[in-house]
């Protein structure tokens, strides 16, 4: 770990981190091995325990919103190569943005910042890639890259306020991971949500020194290390089928192919930081056996979370199917906590896995040829809801190496190895259902089917049938609205039996985990409860320590360990251990020092937070390969509903600790449909509610459920059925055409008849066969109705051309079944008839009822008669009415009903796959009925399965239907003797902000409650979103089978559902809340129950809260007394009962004041706007209302502003009931529709004390109050009129004398003479100097804070959040009204606003006592008001760029009521962080143009343009607030210069008003020097120890009353910070602007000067470069004759204007040494004060502006080696900052590399700046560094001059050595004889480059020749001689 550098891997994987604190504050050292830096020395601080990243990136929701991501990158540092141009892309979820290109540097600055926009879900976006890459854009694509960084989102989210900033990224090479760093790039990155608050971007002041060690983002470790993730992936089992079976039917028929395939072709895909690799394809195959070995490589430690693995299924044509997708967490497997125990901490270890199976859930396994509707459950998308297979897999990491090969086998010694983790034992997994409620699928019967894994699933045809589903039954109504099933006392219970390997240890230790955070969640509460009820501290510290207790003792509970010879463990199952029993300790430990140490109780409680986020962090079992249990809701073959059981919940174990916490225990489950689809389609209903007990544990300890089964008997039934047709003139028969076996299943699949079932081994008969009817089917259908409508259609028919008479069947049913005519319909028992027989005409009919068709078999009725029509039917309808008590009802009923049906017990259907009912009816057409008979278990643990025997089977049928019944599976009940009888009653007292359901923007609401087989509604309330019912439902003759004690440890739950009532369509749904009834089962029990707060969700959305409280009373039957005990019935209000005393809350006496002040921004209604509104106040059912406005338009005030409330309320603040506010329209015709609604949830935050009698007058009551010229708070003295409006004249007229302080008088009439100095003006001294040094940018401010002069307040937020404001709601509030229905998609329904308050406090109990004073009293006059308001707009920050180029083209619109200003001819050019420093000046009216809105447009110059954003500012609060708002107080007074005073008022006259308006005596001044306000002197000497700095400070006196009211609560001198919102990306923030508001009532007098804040302006220098000579430089070419020289020039720019000038050649310089007198000018604009060189340029030729780009004044020098006929040769480089720049060397030999400053040795080298020195002269070094490490390669003898552009017109001096060649001259360089150019100067090349290199040869040449002459002339001559010699001779 690098410095403090935050190190990722270990920051976000492990549990706690070191803060640690440097020893050695010096700079970085440098590794010189790895380039690295090395890490210093720490002393430990404290151990702070960290949120683990497991946790919060769980649970993220799939629904997509909005989000966006900035990223800003802002410079890069050491990138490696020589001279290289690089250019940075990012990219982000695949889209991909890039900065500029820089110019030849290795350290390029952009400073460009990029936006991101999704809709996506949060669940997706979080596993996206962010990737930084930086590449050198002057090479090829291939080898362009010169280092990236990745990470994924969810990173970033983790981090505070979801963001990076100024982070240094360690560039590495992804390819070369060895090569260490290629170098730094800093960014910022932000995630922003909707909501969220964005980040500023801009540089801390802090931050300019840079630390880029403190701030590295390093991928963990002192460097990447390439690392393979080996997968070796052994098999899969239960894969689903996925493909058709046409082929399979075809081959078939032509008799081809060989035995049944699978259909399904799996292959397998890992994958991981965006790479993945691939199994070979199974054909045909469900249970592959792959045994291969897949490889990814990757980068360790990697910055990525997530494994996948996912099993795809290949198609031939169409894409291929996933079959199911797990998601693996590498935290989960891995740990990077620490570095070794003596550091106190875990040693860390590499991914590890398995071998172990990984489970797949997804959409349901049923194959069907259309598309899967829950296809995206498959891929790891939502909650999977069906088992789809699982897979073997083991994973290492190994370190150092990257894959040769992506997949190779497994060799044959691994795949033995991993024979013994396959080893399996039977499990049995039990479930008794007890109750199925609220069952929403009410057409066919309803099962319940309970699997674990692929066993117990009823609709695979491959898995061998077991007792998994409950019996077909019928929902029957429960009297009110919903359906249960009847199983009264035979509840059914289901077994299914599964092979799985025992890794009961995993699961055992997890569940002992899971225990101790339930018990520690549920210590917590306790205290949070008793900190909520404020209970005294001995207490709560009590409920502290046995906290504490029972956590120390949980930790130190021993975890389970593997049993060798029954479990199996692997290495991460140890590694696992190791680390939470490690965890435990360290917690057990720390509890024992809390005990010890702890002062606090709320710091207590954070640190046990803490531990509890520990625990759950721990509470984690990768390697479950134990499959969750399912249970389904089946239709019919349709899966309705399902619930998913993580297996260790249910299962057993010997210990106790370690039993799963819903083992054998009732729970209540609300199933859920499957997918998005019901979120989608908004559907309401639940599926079913079930209570049940579910049980899971190995086969041989089964009896432990038996033993758990006390209350009833478990019962094992053999079943049939007997199926019947009905053939005409037979009748009924088994023969003929069945469509199923005469004895079958339900489902009339396989054949079972009586005679074949053999009692299974182990087993025995009891009893024989008999008939037992299905339950449902002995309800009548007028089941559970109190009142029922009887119905009849008359029926008519005619043949062609004849009149109508009556049909064949003259009375028939719905169904067109014959029925006795309507008079002869018998009234059953019990029943009496409401009215009369009428006809139905509420129904398309004609008006005597008739409706029309062809044929009536066929149906197709209609209204209107036809000639073609044949038939025609009325319906006649009469209510009949329940009078007969219900319990002889239903007993006589019952009873009747068995005798009649037990003989026969046939159920009765038109098809077998239709519903069954039990009474003939003409279309029947089959019939059948159930035959049970009863076993009983003679041997322990023997299978139940029939091993049926067939006789006479031919072979030939299919063998299918053969092995199913084979194994027909019986039927098990849990059979109970009786019932308990009891009585639950509901007290629903009220609800408080519910959804709105109308368009008016309230509901009329009704509560539906729902209690086992039972259910009730309350009363509608009209038109309220606080409806208080105060209703009790009596829910009577309930009954429950079970012991009465298992029902009052675990009561059933009552569900309480919420529907807003219309008249027309169906009621729509709010709500629903669940809640828990006290159980008495003794009724004389004193508890009473207490009224509760219960949450209201709909779907994801909240909706409000119900006050109620349940409670259920055994009814005491055993004494024979039934229900004497009972408490008395409530009394009765009408026919409803109310709640009873002792339950509702107790009343007290209260008064709310209210203070109506008025209403704002009122929207149209119904197209007209709303101009005379009136508003009524509604709480707890007492009304007020408030006077009319006049007109809105004039003054949207109210006259009377003040209303009272003397009410009964609840003496505790929970029950308090909420205030409604409804404001009203007043229109023509007495119209009042309600505009506008706005509720109040809780009137907590506005309780006072009763104001006392009138207090004494010397009080100190410097409590706030309302300071604003004259304007009101709530103490303000009344005054006639006349003497305010002197007051207002007096206040502003500055020579006046203080009539109050006479003897003030004549030093205030001669302070103009003597005291008013000349005021002093400073150049550099301006607004902005004062704005930097608040900001802290010191260097941009030098001078100023030399000076000591004042400081702003510079917020980050914008002044309504600044703590002592609290919003300006002092004086009043603002509530948002609202109208219209409550969507979750759609945009702010906000319809205007209510500004008022309200004071509650309570009231004498007795009428004739003496009332409080009112609390509202004096308040400022509500008329209008006209102002002056000054709005500074300072500057924009990270704005949301709108334009192609990644910039914007700001400029500002202000927009106060009907006036708008657009500053669109001063729009900025390019930038999203402009500089604006506008001032803009308005006069507006209060409150009538209230809202300010500073508006940024983008400005276009074709299309129209663009809102970037808005901010609204509500000017009234401000005005009204008695923080006086209206002008920010400076820090001093001054007269003049930057700071000189401003406002309106001078401080001696704010601080008299001040004392007046708050009582408050004074201010009395004694002298100029001291005052007294209330109590307490101030002395200007205690304010001011030495003399004012500023030499503009103004006098004394109001000196010493500005400091005084610096002491008060008023909001100073500031800059507000405010985001702005787009309507088009709602709740997402497009940038800040900084800025600031004054508001002057001209009523005082005028304002003071405005500041000037324009923005500073650069000036124009002139840069003069004379480069004198080069030494040194290396030689980089060989010439003809192999010297060693270079062609040398210099080569000179500044960064970012880029005009580069170069001197001429030195060519064939020999020793490195150049001379040149040549000089480089480069202009340039500077900005002194701010340090910062501005250029402005073009971005492209096409733009219409130029760019401002701030940029550090860079030069940059280049020395070249000069090529004709190939590129020059780069040699070095040096570049100088010139506020920066290290000193030169005043010889050639002491000039080094390490003079330069550096990354790592910045703080050792003297540097100074050219803007002080003005000349500067010395040699240089230039370096080159392609290697990453810089090499000397030459140095620059030169001098630089700085002149303004003033100075350069007095001093002219020409480029080069051209003219003006002066100031100095310039001399031609007096170069050696040696250089030149050699093609063009032949002379010199012979005489310097031929003749000296050469010389010798040519002599030697020349000597050679005439001695070879010399012998030619002689052997030429000789013979001739020689014969004239002879003959001469």
């Amino acid at each position: 770990m690098a410095g403090k550098g935050q190190v990722l891997g270990e920051s976000l994987l492990g549990e706690e981190e070191e803060e640690e604190e440097e020893v050695d504050p010096g700079p970085p050292q440098i590794d010189p091995a790895t380039g690295q830096v090395i890490p210093r020395p720490k002393k430990k601080k404290r151990r702070v325990n960290k949120m683990g990243r497991r946790k919060l990136l769980e649970n993220l929701s799939n629904k997509p919103t909005d989000f966006q991501i900035r990223v800003k990158v802002l410079e890069a540092r050491q990138l490696q190569g020589g001279n290289i141009q690089p250019v940075a892309k990012v990219t982000v979820a695949n889209q991909t943005k890039q900065t500029r290109v820089k110019k030849s540097t290795n350290s390029p600055s952009w400073n460009e910042a990029f936006f991101f926009n999704f809709k996506k879900s949060p669940a997706d976006l979080m596993d996206e890639l962010v990737e930084f890459k930086v590449f050198n854009s002057k090479k090829l694509r291939s080898d362009s890259l010169i280092g990236s960084f990745k990470c994924d989102v969810g990173m970033v989210y983790l981090e505070p306020r979801h963001s990076f900033l100024h982070k240094w990224l360690l560039l590495s090479d992804p390819e070369d991971t060895m090569s260490g760093a290629k170098g730094y790039l800093k960014v910022c990155v932000c995630v922003i949500g909707p909501g969220d608050e964005a980040p500023s971007f801009k540089p801390v002041a802090s931050e300019e020194s840079d630390d880029i060690e403190s701030n590295l983002l390093r991928p963990a470790g002192v460097q990447l290390q390439p690392a393979t993730f080996t997968l070796k992936l052994y098999r899969a089992e239960d894969i689903p089928r996925m493909d058709s079976a046409f082929m399979q039917g075809v081959k078939k028929v032509f008799g081809i192919g060989e035995e049944q395939k699978e259909l399904v072709d799996p292959y397998f895909v890992f994958s991981f930081a965006g790479k993945e690799v691939q199994s070979k394809i199974m054909y045909n195959n469900d249970h592959p056996d792959w045994n291969q070995i897949l490889k990814i490589g990757i980068q360790f430690p990697s910055m990525c979370e997530r494994l996948k693995f996912i099993v795809r299924d290949w198609d031939r044509v169409t894409d291929d199917d996933t079959i199911g997708t797990n998601i693996l967490a590498t935290s989960l497997i891995s740990s990077s906590a620490g570095s070794g125990p003596e550091d106190d901490q875990f040693d860390s270890f590499l991914p590890t896995f398995g071998p172990s199976f990984v489970n797949f859930y997804g959409s349901t396994r049923e194959y069907s040829d259309l598309p899967d509707e829950y296809d995206d459950l498959n891929l790891g998308k939502g909650e999977g809801v069906a088992y789809r297979g699982r897979a073997l897999v083991e994973i290492q990491t190994t370190l150092g190496e990257l894959p040769e090969v992506p997949v190779e086998d497994i060799n044959n010694d691994d795949i033995l190895r991993v024979q013994k983790f396959m080893r399996r034992r039977k499990y049995k997994l039990h479930a008794a259902f007890l109750n199925a409620t609220m069952v929403s699928a009410i057409d066919a019967p309803v099962e319940f089917e309970v699997s674990i894994g692929n066993y117990g699933n009823k609709l695979d045809e491959n898995t061998a049938p077991c007792p998994s589903t409950t019996q077909p039954t019928n929902a029957v109504f429960d009297g009110c609205h919903y359906y249960f099933l009847p199983w009264s006392g035979t509840k059914p219970c289901v077994v299914v039996e599964s092979s799985w390997e025992d890794i009961s240890f995993r699961l055992e230790g997890l569940n002992l985990l899971l225990k101790i955070i339930d018990t520690l969640e549920a210590n917590i509460e306790q205290v949070r409860i008793g900190i909520k009820a404020k209970l005294p501290t001995p207490e709560l510290a009590q409920l502290l320590i046995s906290l504490l207790d029972q956590l120390e003792q949980d930790c130190r509970k021993k975890l389970p360990e593997p049993t060798p010879g029954r479990h199996v463990s692997n290495e991460l199952d140890r590694l696992t251990r190791d680390y939470r029993e490690f965890e435990l300790e360290t917690i057990a430990n720390n509890v024992i020092k809390l005990k010890t140490s702890a002062t606090d109780v709320l710091e207590a409680m954070a640190e046990v937070e803490n531990y509890l986020q520990i625990l759950k962090n721990i509470a984690k079992e990768p390697q479950n390969s134990m499959p969750d249990v399912v249970i389904w809701m089946i239709s019919g073959d349709k899966r309705l509903a399902y619930y998913r059981i993580p297996a260790n919940e249910v299962l057993w174990s010997q210990n106790p600790d370690y039993i799963g916490r819903l083992c054998g225990r009732l729970q209540t489950l609300q199933l859920k449909f499957p997918g998005l689809k019901a979120e989608k389609e908004k559907v309401s209903e639940v599926p079913a509610m079930l209570r049940t007990k579910i049980w899971l544990g190995l086969a041989n300890e089964d009896d432990a459920w038996h033993r758990m089964q006390t209350e009833g008997e478990l019962a094992v039934y053999a079943e049939t059925y007997e199926n019947q047709c009905n053939i005409p003139v037979v009748g009924w028969t088994k023969k003929g055409p069945l469509g199923r076996p005469k004895w079958s299943d339900s489902q009339g699949k396989c054949s079972l008849p009586r005679e074949s079932f053999e009692p299974p081994p182990g087993w025995r008969w009891e009893g024989d066969w008999y008939v037992s009817p299905e339950l449902s089917m002995l309800f009548d259908k007028d089941a559970g109705h109190k009142t029922y409508m009887e119905e009849c259609y008359e029926m008519h028919s005619r043949l062609p051309g004849t009149s109508w008479g009556p049909a064949t069947r003259p009375w028939t049913d719905v169904k067109g079944d014959e029925m006795a005519p309507k008079d002869s319909v018998d009234l059953p028992p019990g029943w009496v008839w409401e009215d009369v027989w009428q006809i139905d005409l509420s129904r398309a009919v004609d008006e005597e009822g008739w409706e029309y068709c062809v044929e009536s078999t066929m149906g197709g009725y209609g209204p209107v008669e036809k000639r073609y029509h044949l038939c025609r039917r009325r319906r006649w309808v009469r209510t009949r009415k329940l009078v007969e008590d219900a319990k002889q009802k239903k007993h006589k009923l019952i009873q009747e009903k068995k005798i009649e049906e037990a003989a026969e017990g046939w159920e009765y259907a038109p098809l077998f796959n239709l519903k069954f009912h039990a009474t003939e009816r003409t279309m029947d057409m089959v019939r059948r009925r159930r035959w049970h008979r009863k076993m009983i278990c003679e041997k322990k643990g023997a299978d139940c399965y029939f091993a049926m025997k067939f006789e006479g089977k031919k072979k030939d049928e299919d063998d299918k239907e053969d092995f199913n019944a084979a194994y027909a599976a019986p039927r098990m009940f849990l059979t109970f003797k009786k019932p308990f009888k009891y009585q639950m009653r509901a007290y629903i007292y009220q609800a408080r902000d519910l959804l709105a359901g109308d368009e008016t923007g309230l509901s009329d609401p009704y509560a539906r409650l729902s209690f086992l087989t039972q259910s009730s509604v309350t009363e509608k309330k009209e038109k309220s979103l606080c409806p208080t019912w105060d209703q009790t439902l009596i829910f009577e003759e309930l009954e429950i089978y079970g012991d009465p004690r298992a029902i009052e440890e675990n009561p059933p739950e009552v569900m309480i559902e919420l529907f807003d009532y219309d008249k027309f369509g169906s009621n729509e749904f709010l709500g629903r809340t669940k809640a828990v009834p006290m159980v008495k089962l003794d009724p004389a029990d004193a508890r009473m129950p207490v009224l509760q707060w219960y949450p209201i969700s709909r779907g994801q959305e909240d909706g409000g809260e119900l006050l109620a409280a349940f409670e259920l009373f055994l009814l005491n039957q055993q004494m024979g007394l039934a229900g004497s005990d009972l408490p008395f019935l409530p009394p009765k209000k009408g026919d409803l009962f109310l709640v009873p005393n002792g339950i509702r809350p107790v009343m007290q006496r209260t008064a709310i004041e209210v203070l109506c002040w008025g209403v704002r921004n009122m929207q149209k209604f119904q197209l007209s706007a709303v101009t005379s509104p009136s508003i009524e106040f509604e709480c707890g059912g007492h009304v007020q209302e408030s006077n009319v406005i006049k007109s809105t338009k004039k003054n949207p005030n109210f006259t009377e502003n003040i209303l009272f409330f003397d009410v009964m309320l609840p003496r505790e603040e929970l029950y308090m009931p909420p205030m409604n506010i409804r404001v009203r329209d007043h229109r023509q015709f007495g119209r009042k529709p309600t505009v506008g609604i706005h509720v109040l949830k809780s009137l907590e935050e506005f309780r006072c004390d009763p104001v006392q009698a009138e207090l004494a007058e010397d009080d100190d009551g410097v409590q706030g109050g309302l300071v604003n010229g004259g304007r009101g708070g709530e103490h303000v003295i009344d005054m006639p009129a006349e003497e305010r409006k002197v007051e207002r004249k007096s206040g502003p007229q500055i020579g006046q004398p203080l009539k109050s302080f006479p003897q003030l008088e004549l030093p205030a009439l001669f302070r103009g003479k003597q005291e008013e100095p000349d005021p002093v003006v400073d150049e550099e001294i301006d607004w902005w100097s004062k704005y930097y040094a608040s900001t802290g940018q010191t260097h941009k401010c030098k001078k100023y804070i030399e000076k000591g002069q004042d400081k702003i307040e510079v917020y980050q937020t914008h002044l309504e959040d600044v703590d002592f404001t609290n919003g300006f709601s002092d004086f009043c509030s603002t509530f948002e009204l609202q109208r219209g229905k409550d969507e979750e998609d759609e945009e702010s329904s906000v319809v205007g606003e209510f500004k008022g308050g309200f004071k509650v406090y309570p009231l004498p109990p007795d009428p004739n006592d003496e009332m409080p004073s009112k609390v509202f009293t004096n308040l400022p006059s509500s008329t209008p008001e006209e102002c002056i308001v000054r709005v500074y707009v300072i500057c924009g920050i990270d704005f949301q760029p709108n334009d192609t180029s990644g910039l914007a083209d700001p400029y500002i619109e202000i927009i106060l009521g009907n006036k708008k200003i657009s500053d669109r001819d001063n729009y900025k050019p390019n930038t999203i962080d402009p500089v604006f420093g506008q001032m803009f000046e308005l006069t507006t009216m209060l409150p009538v143009q209230k809202d300010l809105t500073i508006r940024i447009k983008d400005y276009d110059i074709i299309s129209s343009d663009d809102v970037i954003g808005e901010t609204t500012i509500d000017l009234e609060n401000r005005y009204l607030s008695k923080v006086r708002a209206t002008c920010g107080l400076q820090k001093s007074y001054c007269i003049a210069g930057v700071n000189q005073w401003r406002d309106c008022i001078k401080p001696r006259q704010i601080l008299e008003n001040y004392c007046k308006q708050n009582h408050v005596s004074g201010p009395h001044f004694y002298g100029n020097n001291s005052v007294k306000v209330g109590k307490k002197i101030h002395n200007l000497a205690d304010y001011e120890p030495n003399k004012p700095v500023d030499p503009n400070v103004g006098p004394a006196d109001e000196r010493l009353a500005l400091h005084v009211l610096h002491t008060l609560p008023m909001v100073k001198e500031h800059v507000e910070t405010r985001p702005l919102f787009n309507p088009i990306q709602p709740g997402i923030e497009q940038g800040k602007i900084q800025m600031w508001v004054d508001i002057f009532p001209k009523s005082l007098g005028p304002p003071g000067p405005p500041f000037n804040i324009e923005a500073r302006k650069a000036k124009d220098y002139v840069l003069r470069i004379i480069i004198w000579n080069t030494v040194d430089v290396v030689l980089d070419e060989e010439s003809i004759t192999g010297e060693k020289m270079s062609d040398i020039y210099v080569k000179g720019w500044v960064s970012g204007i880029d005009e580069k000038q170069k001197t001429d050649v030195h060519y064939r310089s020999l020793d490195g040494e150049g001379n040149f007198n040549w000089r480089f000018i480069f202009p340039f604009s500077y900005v002194p004060a701010e340090q910062v060189m501005e250029v402005r340029k073009k971005e492209h030729f096409w733009s219409l502006d130029e760019t401002v780009q701030h940029l550090q004044p860079n030069i940059v020098i280049q020395v070249w080696d000069n090529d004709k006929f190939s590129m020059d040769d780069f040699l070095g480089t040096v570049s100088l900052n010139l506020n920066a720049m290290p000193m030169p060397a005043k010889k050639a030999s002491s000039c080094k590399v390490s003079m330069l400053p550096d990354i790592t040795t910045g703080s050792e080298v003297k540097l100074v700046s050219l803007f002080e020195q003005k000349r500067l002269r010395g040699f240089w070094p230039v370096y080159n560094d392609d290697t990453g490490t810089r090499t000397l390669t030459g140095k620059v003898e030169m001098e630089m001059e700085l002149v303004s552009v003033e100075e350069a017109e007095e001093r002219p001096a020409g480029q080069g050595q051209e003219e003006p060649n002066m100031n100095p001259k310039l001399d031609p360089p007096k170069r050696p004889e040696t250089s030149f150019l050699w093609f063009t100067s032949p002379w010199k090349t012979l005489r310097y480059i031929i003749w000296r290199n050469y010389k010798w040869y040519f002599i030697g040449f020349l000597v050679l020749l005439l001695i070879l002459l010399l012998v030619f002339l002689f052997l030429y001559s000789f013979p001739g001689e020689v014969s004239q010699w002879i003959v001469n001779g």
